[in-house]
């Protein structure tokens, strides 16, 4: 059996409140190229579909069209569990229509998934946690646990735990004793498989996915996956990697594309796992292009910054711009960066510092208050104050003389 490893799609997705469904578009034309080449049997797609629980009505089109064209009438089989980023109810919905394309939804650790075809294929049996599926006389069982919070985690497991001591264990002894108790589905017979969204311990997260973690409790340790797993199919960590402890048979996918800056410094990937019973699979990983890459300017002047706008004005490319600069960039220059080079997400200046400078207030007695201010602005901002600045400012204190002296009189 061939399954293709995706996660964390995040549709409907804005970057510094600017929308990358563009590019989510063309990344969804791709990625149903890659299933229809690699000739994928089953399709993984291990949550966070969308962004948020109440996502764009465009980014719901383009994931049900998505669905539509991956199935191939029916022929190929595709399983979506939800991340912390999407509402269950709302992502499986579509559940019972989905059927005909050869689509399971599964939307919490409580999901039971209903028994018979699912376009081509079969689901055989099922329950809290599990499916067994054919896809062409291939036997898989699929250990299902989509992001288990805390309260669903409980739900799922309180008839399991009979002691009330068993009922406060921490969240990672929780999840191992989920999979200790799932697990059981397993046969030698069968394909093994995990799909699951959380964060497992000793996994790097990548800056822009927001962690589930609280005061450190929400994390898993690698151990608690089942030994008789052949492979774990995993999202929410936006880096793809291996988690430790698992010989390689836990891994994340991470996100088809840079959804932060902190992200650009790793390639966005899918996997394609060959998998027999009681063989260790077989992997391929296929990188997924950038459709317009975010990039971090660093600029040792406003007036170079001012350049590299008018260099690049006609490429595509999301802009972070860092200026080196003395002074405050002005509202002018801002602009004409902007109008210049479109899709610049922030202007940063970065001021120069005065080394081994030591600042001392002298005696106010002895100094004009316009020097007073210099040096205190100079203190506060590690720059020389702009003589706009200096003559607005002086021209309050006239001001307020002025209402003094008329007042005495």
């Amino acid at each position: 059996m061939r399954i293709l490893h995706t996660s964390d799609w995040h549709l409907g997705k804005n970057l510094e409140g600017l929308s990358r469904m563009e590019e989510q578009e063309l990344f969804l034309k791709d990625f149903i190229d890659i299933v229809e080449e690699k000739q994928v049997d089953l399709v993984i797609i291990a949550g966070d579909v969308y962004d948020s629980p109440n996502p764009p009505a465009k980014a719901e089109k383009m994931f049900y069209d998505t669905l539509k064209k991956l199935s191939a009438h029916g022929e190929r089989l595709t399983l979506v569990i939800a991340g912390n980023h999407d509402n269950p109810e709302r992502l499986v919905a579509a559940g019972p229509l989905a059927r005909d394309h050869g689509i399971i939804m599964v939307g919490t650790p409580k999901t039971i998934v209903a028994q018979g075809d699912y376009g081509r294929h079969q689901v055989i049996d099922s329950g809290e946690g599990f499916v067994e599926v054919d896809i062409n006389g291939e036997k898989a069982v699929i250990l299902t646990v989509p992001y288990p919070s805390e309260k669903r985690l409980n739900e799922v497991l309180y008839d399991a735990m009979d002691e009330e001591e068993e009922r406060l264990k921490i969240y990672g002894d929780k999840i191992k004793l989920l999979f200790d108790n799932l697990s059981e589905k397993f046969r030698e017979d069968t394909i093994n498989i995990v799909v699951s969204h959380l964060f497992a311990t000793g996994s790097e997260e990548s800056g822009s996915e927001r962690s589930i973690q609280l005061g450190g409790s929400f994390i898993v340790d690698g151990s608690c996956f089942p030994k008789a797993a052949q492979y774990i199919a995993l999202g929410h960590i936006h880096k793809p990697q291996i988690v430790q402890g698992t010989d390689k048979r836990a891994r994340y996918a991470g996100s088809p594309i840079h959804y932060n800056k902190k992200e650009i410094h790793f390639a966005k990937k899918c996997f394609i796992v060959d998998l027999k019973p009681q063989k260790e699979y077989t992997l391929e990983e296929v990188d997924f292009k950038v459709y317009k890459p975010i990039e971090i300017w660093k600029c040792e002047s406003i007036e170079w910054a001012l350049e590299e706008c008018e260099k690049n004005k006609d490429r595509e490319c999301w802009v972070y711009l860092e200026v080196n600069t003395d002074r405050y960039i002005r509202e002018d220059e801002i602009k004409l960066m902007r109008s210049t080079k479109k899709d610049i997400l922030e202007i940063l200046p970065i001021l120069s510092e005065r080394e081994n400078e030591e600042f001392v207030l002298d005696s106010f007695a002895d100094k004009k208050i316009e020097d007073i201010f210099k040096e205190f602005y100079l203190k506060e901002r590690a720059v020389e104050p702009q003589q706009e600045i200096v003559d607005l400012l002086l021209s309050i204190i006239q001001e307020q003389e002025g209402e003094e002296t008329h007042e005495t009189h």
